[in-house]
């Protein structure tokens, strides 16, 4: 082995002075080789950029993956260079034992059928949620982890250099003070030249160095907007497929509680007598808004009791209406219902035997069964 003693030793002798004008430096005796203010601000800015990526970085990992075991797993595939596993999102988890126990409970039954349906879209969500992690870690995590981990690195060693430099001037100018002999003197007026010029060169390659953080910035500006295009199609993406549920529970619900009311429709009606209380206890009762329902003729037929709703023979209760404002779209399942949207005001009310998540609305000439779920109910 090649063995440099000299070089060894002066090697020594150099991390000697600069530790020793470090701490002179440290303790005030010793005068220290200011950067320029602009320099100043660079470092400053660097340091933070720096900082704040680290921090939005790390807290972006806990939100696309809260699991903190699954994202120690994902750091270790990351540092020995393997592909990350394909892990099951939550929401395919829950499809999956949703759809289990439809089988289980029986796919034909109402509750089978609510299974699948919200399975399904369950799965669609953790598929969403999967598409958006994927394209969130590509355009925004990656070009984060690369900043730190190449150019912050290469900025952090220049700074180190430059900080060396700049102990070697000062150790350099603080030798020429105490040179006596005009040999000494001379050769430390070298030296000073010497360890001048190398920190002028080095300041300058350091500050071209923090100046690039202003691209680094433009770059991550970029990123951002890519992951908040992300995001939104995402959240656009849930929204969409739970009002598709919506509306073909609202759907499912009709029908299994309009043939509920079929096979019950004489036990849906109260007796004469029940429906006028005692004067004393309505004195006694507080005024509370009700949905107007719509009173059963004898002799007329029940149009809701025989399943059928048909529109042009409902007619409004003689005891008034009440308004209501749409809070979200509405199509229409059949020619019975009426279709809706979202912030519009419609008339509705009830009829005797009918679904209680289900009303009938008035737009003009327009009549038809609403849910109630779409409905902010006005008094």
């Amino acid at each position: 082995m090649d063995f440099n003693v000299k070089k060894l030793a002066s090697d020594a002798g150099v991390f000697f002075s600069r530790a020793m004008q470090f701490t002179e430096e440290k303790l005030g005796q010793a005068e220290k080789t200011e950067l320029d203010a602009h320099f100043e601000n660079l470092l400053a800015r660097a340091d933070y950029t720096k900082n704040w990526t680290e921090k939005i970085l790390r807290q972006t990992e806990v939100l696309l993956q809260p699991n903190p075991s699954a994202r120690v797993e994902e750091f270790l595939y990351e540092k020995l260079d393997r592909k990350v596993p394909s892990r099951v999102t939550n929401g395919e988890l829950l499809a999956q034992y949703m759809t289990e126990a439809a089988s289980d409970f029986g796919p034909g039954t109402p509750y089978g059928k609510t299974l699948i349906k919200v399975g399904e879209t369950q799965r669609r969500l953790g598929a969403a949620e999967r598409d958006f992690i994927h394209s969130a870690s590509l355009n925004f995590l990656t070009p984060l982890r690369n900043f730190l981990e190449g150019d912050w690195r290469t900025i952090s060693k220049e700074r180190r250099i430059l900080q060396n430099r700049r102990l070697d001037l000062d150790a350099c100018k603080a030798r020429l003070k105490k040179a006596k002999a005009a040999e000494a003197k001379a050769a430390a007026e070298h030296e000073l030249r010497l360890t001048q010029t190398e920190f002028d060169r080095q300041a300058e390659v350091t500050r071209l160095l923090l100046e690039g953080i202003s691209s680094t910035h433009v770059n991550h500006l970029r990123c951002l907007h890519e992951f908040v295009e992300s995001q939104t199609n995402y959240y656009a993406q849930c929204y969409q497929y739970m009002l598709e549920l919506q509306k073909q529970l609202g759907s499912s619900k009709g029908e299994i509680f309009s043939g509920t009311f079929v096979g019950n429709a004489e036990s849906t009606s109260p007796p004469a007598a029940a429906t006028s209380p005692p004067a004393v206890g309505a004195a006694t009762l507080p005024a509370v808004p009700t949905i107007p329902v719509v009173p059963t003729i004898v002799g007329v037929p029940n149009t809701v009791a025989e399943g059928v709703l048909n529109p042009n023979e409902v007619k409004p209760p003689a005891s008034g209406t009440r308004k209501a404002r749409v809070l979200y779209d509405y199509e229409a399942a059949d020619s019975t219902e009426l279709a809706l949207l979202a912030d519009e005001m419609i008339t509705v009310y009830s009829l005797p035997g009918m679904d209680p998540d289900w009303l009938i609305g008035e737009r003009g000439n327009q009549k038809g069964k609403v849910p109630v779920t779409y409905l902010e109910l006005l008094s």
